[in-house]
């Protein structure tokens, strides 16, 4: 029986991947900080630890006689301190190295972000060896890459390594990109920047654990680089929208807004939250205007070619899985 650790297993994707790998027969460690979820995938066959990536002797503890580690946990978010995304991204990805190192994991499997290659401009079938922008869209994607440089780095070392960047990952349990949507639609309207037209990848969550898995067994001259993954299916916004709603059964109000209007107001925002930090999260950020209305595709060419990875999942049926999970958690 094989010995795997998730990382971020009370998140989305490292939810339904402790679950598989649990489903698959593997002795699984889920490490999480939300003890409910922990409960659930206890029920489903996981080993969970309550605990943080940032504390060394956490991470020291839960990775001695693994075999593999998928580090799925991130601070993932448009706002926030550079310090707090520091914090998670680079000083726990920096941990859980340096204690994979010390307890001789025969692979790593990290999951990135194609959020590396955001500039504001459009940008179709990006490839992963394209250039990337000189200055990070954002803090998030900031210390993505600076996580990708520590993993490059153990994998010289001796610590096999692999990567993916998926692309706006969706599903049951998402509590990041669909339900902000819906929040928006709740209060003013779903912003439909320019209508809405700009093409939109995203990733079924079950594809993506599919991707892990094949990451997990790929052979040695595979290793040592990232992956894009994406459902391939790029759409127009206002369709994936639509879609949505219709599947929800709720009203749609859009809220119709050009791009630089929509921009405007988020660098307002933004500053504004920046002088009240106890106003939280703004409201509309300059990333997210650029995520929704800036179309970025990605080439998945070599994920297929060199990891045998296929898109078995839909967009309709993703959408459809998210929006039973959305009415049944919501009664």
């Amino acid at each position: 029986m094989k010995r795997a650790l998730v990382t971020g297993a009370t998140g989305c994707l490292g939810r339904h991947l402790a679950v598989r790998l649990a489903e698959d027969g593997w002795d699984v460690t889920g490490l999480g900080r939300q003890q409910a979820t922990g409960d659930a995938l206890v029920a489903a066959g996981v080993r969970f630890h309550k605990g943080d990536i940032r504390d060394q002797q956490i991470v020291d503890e839960v990775c001695t006689g693994q075999e593999v580690i998928f580090h799925c946990a991130a601070l993932s978010s448009p706002w926030g301190k550079y310090r707090d995304f520091f914090s998670s991204n680079v000083q726990g990805t920096r941990n859980l190295i340096n204690a994979a190192l010390r307890s001789q994991v025969q692979r790593f499997v990290h999951v990135s972000t194609p959020s590396l290659y955001f500039n504001f401009m459009p940008r179709y079938e990006v490839h992963e060896h394209d250039p990337l922008p000189t200055r990070p869209a954002n803090h998030y994607a900031a210390t993505k890459y600076l996580a990708e440089q520590i993993i490059m780095d153990a994998h010289l070392q001796g610590l096999p390594s692999i990567m993916i960047r998926p692309r706006a990952i969706f599903g049951p349990y998402d509590q990041t990109l669909f339900p902000r949507i819906v929040a928006a639609n709740n209060k003013r309207g779903v912003p439909m920047i320019d209508g809405g037209q700009a093409l939109i990848d995203l990733t079924c969550v079950d594809n993506v654990v599919d991707a892990l898995l094949l990451c997990q067994s790929a052979p040695a001259d595979a290793l040592g680089r990232a992956y894009n993954i994406s459902n391939g299916d790029p759409r127009p916004f206002a369709e994936l929208v639509s879609r949505l709603f219709d599947m929800l059964d709720m009203p749609l109000r859009h809220l119709h807004i050009p791009y630089k209007a929509a921009y405007g107001v988020a660098a307002l925002l933004e500053g504004v939250h920046r002088f009240v930090p106890a106003l939280g999260e703004p409201s509309l950020t300059r990333y997210t205007v650029g995520s929704l209305s800036v179309p970025q595709t990605l080439c998945i060419r070599d994920a297929k070619e060199q990891l045998g990875y296929i898109p078995r999942v839909s967009i309709e049926t993703g959408l459809q899985q998210f929006a039973d999970w959305w009415r049944d958690t919501s009664c």
